[in-house]
């Protein structure tokens, strides 16, 4: 069978590794493959300036590179835990809880949201409804909970304020954990979270080690090795303009003419470009994919000399600096303290440091100068940390922008990806996956491309 897969991400090597056993041609619109995971060349060794983590205790992943096999390359973090800059001053991040979500007061809070917190109120919850993190969090602990910490750590993962995303697509166990609250009797938020508190204890899981797990040389070894097993032909700076149906099979508009159609295509590319490709052949699954929409973002990585400046202050021994939302004249919102977080990283000269900048409907810094992104970095570092990165020796700068690199999970977006999954089912030949379909996360993109894949060529 002859296949086309149109994007050269995460979820398209992936899908092109489980269709090895046919003809496949992969086309990517930029001149490298690995999508949003990006492994750069610092002179101290490979650095990711995409992801750089997944969860370790999805098993499924865990299992699937050991069978591409890197199971020797994953290694694990340091045992340091993040800190949050807010009030002007860092915190240590509040331990337990649901994404920030407390279960109970925290001495983090002002007295005010501890009161609320502890004297929560029931709240009305119907099962399989939607809503959004931020305004459910805020209707019942206030704004401290959803700005100081629930922000900071949903900005960090999908670019997007907690007002800007639904819970059941970022938080799902959260809302089914409402929906079982909901068919027993009175629902508090706080009785959730402490719920699934008390189940993350009891879980055999909650043994096996750190939550995170990486790459020794960074994501560059996955998303190589996925291109060299799958054997598909790989076309670089090669962009696809349309795909129509040609008689039994399609026609792919920008792929190599001498390669004719194909039996099967499978699209690989977010959601506002899959709806521009499917228009002809799926025009009410397009339709769906224009209601998403895309955050964009800016990493800016580098390579101190050292972790101590000239004058003593050094970086917190923290995995990462969270900022939170509300915090006056800040523009970055988070720091990945790398050296710190991964122990192969610390043992490297220098000391590794990502700044990361931009929310959901924000570009402007994503769109600034780089001397400007460099200096905006620099300058926010040394406010939060004390840490005096040019003073300590700037050694290597990488600046790499995702314009519209994550999609924004809104109330309902779980309904669209049914909805489009649907109406695909009704269009053969023709399937689509990417992190708008399964999820953010590498397990999850990874899952959702390899079920793809299969259905495509009817083997489930």
């Amino acid at each position: 069978m002859k296949i086309a897969i149109i994007g050269a991400g995460l979820a398209g090597l992936t899908a092109a590794y489980e269709l090895r056993d046919h003809e496949v041609y992969v086309f990517e619109a930029e001149g490298r493959i690995g999508g949003k995971l990006h492994t750069v060349a610092f002179d101290a060794g490979p650095t990711d300036m995409g992801a750089e983590a997944f969860v370790a205790r999805r098993a499924d992943a865990v299992e699937f590179f050991s069978e591409l096999g890197l199971q020797g390359s994953l290694v694990r973090p340091s045992g340091l835990r993040p800190r949050v800059y807010s009030d002007g001053a860092l915190h240590l991040l509040p331990e337990g809880g649901v994404m920030g979500i407390p279960a109970r007061p925290q001495d983090f809070f002002t007295e005010e949201t501890n009161a609320r917190i502890a004297a929560e109120q029931p709240f009305g919850w119907t099962p399989g409804q939607d809503a959004s993190v931020g305004a459910l969090v805020r209707a019942q602990f206030g704004s401290d909970v959803v700005d100081r910490v629930v922000s900071a750590l949903l900005g960090g993962v999908y670019s997007c304020a907690a007002d800007d995303l639904g819970l059941r697509a970022t938080i799902p166990q959260l809302a089914q954990m409402l929906d079982q609250l909901a068919a027993q009797g009175p629902v508090t938020l706080s009785g959730a979270v402490a719920a699934l508190e008390q189940a993350r204890t009891a879980a055999p899981q909650a043994a096996a080690g750190p939550v995170f797990a990486t790459f020794r040389g960074g994501y560059a070894e996955l998303y190589e090795a996925l291109a060299e097993q799958s054997g598909a032909q790989i076309h670089l700076d090669t962009f696809i303009s349309g795909v129509q149906a040609q008689g039994a099979g399609f026609q792919v508009h920008g792929a190599p003419a001498e390669l004719g159609t194909f039996d099967r295509v499978l699209f690989a590319t977010p959601a506002p470009t899959t709806a521009r490709l499917l228009s002809k052949v799926a025009p009410q699954a397009a339709a769906e994919l224009k209601q998403v929409k895309l955050a964009s973002s800016v990493v800016v990585g580098f390579r101190f000399a050292s972790a101590t400046d000239p004058q003593g202050a050094s970086l917190p021994e923290a995995t990462g600096i969270l900022v939170a939302a509300d915090e006056p004249d800040m523009r970055a919102k988070a720091f990945t303290l790398s050296s710190n977080k991964w122990p192969h990283l610390g043992q490297r000269p220098g000391c590794i440091v990502r700044a990361s900048f931009g929310r959901f409907g924000d570009d402007a810094l994503v769109r600034a100068d780089e001397d400007d992104l460099v200096d905006f970095a620099l300058d926010d570092l040394q406010k939060v940390s004390g840490f005096d990165g040019r003073a300590a020796g700037v050694e290597e700068i990488y600046t790499q922008r995702w314009f519209g690199g994550i999609p924004c999970y809104a109330p309902g977006h779980l309904d669209i990806v049914s909805r489009v999954e649907a109406l695909l089912a009704d269009t053969p030949g023709i399937s689509a996956t990417g992190a708008w379909a399964g999820g953010v996360g590498v397990p999850a993109v990874i899952a959702h491309a390899r079920a793809t894949a299969a259905r495509l060529v009817g083997q489930e």
